[in-house]
């Protein structure tokens, strides 16, 4: 665990935090970390590819700046294999991007319209190809920043204060997340449930649907955590606050990823992990 966390600590310092001044995707094989400052606040997206697998890394995420007043956060898990979910992936990503270019676009609208067309694009492909999405946008204003959830399928949204507690956590669309929710598994059946893999809501899909949740209003020290299930099927959601609620943001995106990529490789012996693609992003306001 030591090494893999003086690696990802590396990986995710060497991030320049430069400005974020025009859309960003990311979609690459190796792990790639990197830091960002816009406006709004601080960010760190992490990628990194399944490490028991050759093929392409399916995840891909977005950071696409809308002006200097709003952003969108975007994490994209392709699913049906190699190239299918990544260009599935690619596809929401690009969709996304395209719908909140419009000058003096609703915010809104354009995050729903961008996964509505992402959907149809997918479907229309016909190669079977899906993807989840977990998205926020963020929005400037006198009063602070306010945050919107969108999700479809198992990729999350969670916000933590830096004392641990809880602000928003979004509900995966899966028939496991659901059993936790009702009580009739614990947090720990989950994580080794052979039916975590199965969702039940999807981009490519003619039932899509899109959860949009209610606006909040960030605090000075909240984190925002948009990932892909890569990580809430290897940590438990306590461990993922904990990782993430203080310091600074380079280092907690560092933990975050040491923690996840040690229970994947099974030298973490308290939990089995679900090897997978990983990605996430962290965002602090201010």
């Amino acid at each position: 665990m030591n090494a893999v966390l003086t690696d990802m600590a590396a990986l995710c310092a060497a991030g320049d935090g430069g400005g974020l001044d025009a859309p960003v995707l990311l979609r690459r094989e190796a792990a790639r970390c990197l830091h960002r400052r816009h406006a709004l606040g601080e960010l760190v997206a992490f990628s990194a590819r399944d490490p028991d697998k050759d093929g392409p890394n399916e995840d891909g995420l977005a950071l696409l700046p809308v002006g200097e007043a709003a952003l969108a956060l975007v994490v994209a898990d392709g699913a049906g294999g190699g190239p299918a979910g990544e260009e599935a992936a690619r596809i929401a990503l690009s969709r996304l991007r395209t719908a909140l270019a419009v000058p003096g676009v609703d915010l809104r609208e354009a995050m729903l319209d961008g996964i509505e067309a992402a959907n149809a694009d997918i479907l229309a492909g016909g190669s079977g190809a899906t993807t989840t999405l977990a998205a926020v946008s963020l929005e400037g204003g006198a009063r602070g920043v306010r945050l919107r959830p969108y999700h479809v399928g198992d990729a999350q949204v969670l916000v933590c204060g830096q004392r641990g507690r809880i602000r928003l956590e979004t509900l995966a669309h899966a028939p496991v997340a659901y059993g936790v929710e009702a009580g009739l598994l614990d947090a720990g059946e989950a994580l080794v449930h052979e039916e975590r893999h199965l969702v039940s809501n999807i981009l490519g899909s003619r039932e899509m649907r899109i959860e949009l949740g209610a606006p909040l209003r960030l605090a000075a020290r909240d984190t925002v955590v948009v990932a892909s299930d890569g990580l809430f099927d290897n940590l438990h959601l306590e461990e993922v606050v904990e990782a993430v609620r203080k310091g600074p943001l380079p280092a907690a995106a560092a933990r975050l990823a040491a923690q996840a990529r040690a229970r994947m490789a099974g030298t973490a012996a308290d939990t089995p992990g679900k090897p997978d693609d990983l990605s996430f992003i962290l965002f602090r306001p201010g």
